[in-house]
């Protein structure tokens, strides 16, 4: 479970919702809401994906949890502490790869040396083909 301090140092209620939906995020890595409710409900069934929802927004609101598009579909959810890499997305099999965040630096830096623009690179996924699909 969440610890009930970390949610209320955020000036949150806790409430037992908010505390098996952060749980599931982090127990499944990368997830969509739809596979943080099947997560959820394998021990508590009655919690239906519109409450999902809503405490998935709330968490991403006071910076516990990020959302990212990695596809054409929905946004998926990760714990914020895990903002420690990009995103590597394959177009041929779809599987989602992870690279250390400081893989970007340079990027990061060239762009706010030319442009004057601050890049969130947590949000970032690069689609290519994974090195199993290139053979």
């Amino acid at each position: 479970m969440a610890d009930q301090h970390e949610l209320r140092d955020k000036g949150l209620r806790l409430t037992p919702q908010r505390e098996l939906v952060l749980q599931a995020v982090r127990e499944l890595g990368h997830a969509t809401p739809e596979e943080v409710a099947e997560k959820v409900r394998a021990t508590h069934p009655g919690i239906n994906l519109s409450t999902v929802y809503r405490n998935l927004e709330t968490l991403e609101n006071v910076g516990l949890v990020q959302h990212t598009h990695l596809g054409h579909g929905g946004a998926t959810y990760h714990a914020a502490e895990e903002l420690t890499h990009l995103h590597l997305v394959c177009g041929d099999c779809g599987s989602v790869g992870d690279a250390p965040i400081d893989v970007a630096a340079n990027f990061v830096q060239n762009l706010a040396d030319d442009y004057g623009f601050r890049t969130d690179v947590s949000h970032f996924a690069i689609y290519g083909t994974c090195a199993a699909c290139v053979k």
